[in-house]
């Protein structure tokens, strides 16, 4: 699944890698969002989001606590499966296409790189 919304294995942040609050904020990928909070955002249920973690769409950020936690960029995510479920798309079916189209994403930055001569920047990304 999309690689860019999967925590550290074990889902916290090392240390050396914390930012200052005011840098997390603007980070697509910080876990700020609580299951509730992010359930409402996204227009879900709580069940909805626990059932994209069983399908390993996203997974979420454990605190301290053992609450989960989820970033902006898992949010949007969230919202796409919601989109293709409320749609008809069963959740599974909903979760591979998103990966799909996220991999879709990253092909076509890493093609535009390559045809702008910056062959280097997408060797670094592998």
């Amino acid at each position: 699944m999309p690689s860019e919304s999967q925590p550290p294995a074990d889902g916290r942040q090392p240390d050396e890698n914390r930012l200052p609050v005011a840098d997390r904020l603007d980070d697509d990928h910080f876990p700020a969002y609580t299951m509730g909070r992010a359930a409402e955002l996204v227009g879900a249920t709580p069940a909805f989001l626990r059932a994209l973690g069983e399908a390993r769409l996203i997974t979420p950020v454990r605190s301290g606590g053992g609450h989960r936690r989820y970033s902006r960029h898992q949010l949007r995510l969230a919202a796409r499966a919601r989109e293709l479920v409320d749609q008809g798309t069963p959740v599974d079916a909903a979760c591979r296409i998103i990966s799909l189209e996220e991999r879709l994403e990253r092909a076509e930055r890493a093609n535009e790189e390559l045809r702008r001569g910056d062959g280097d920047a997408v060797r670094g990304h592998r």
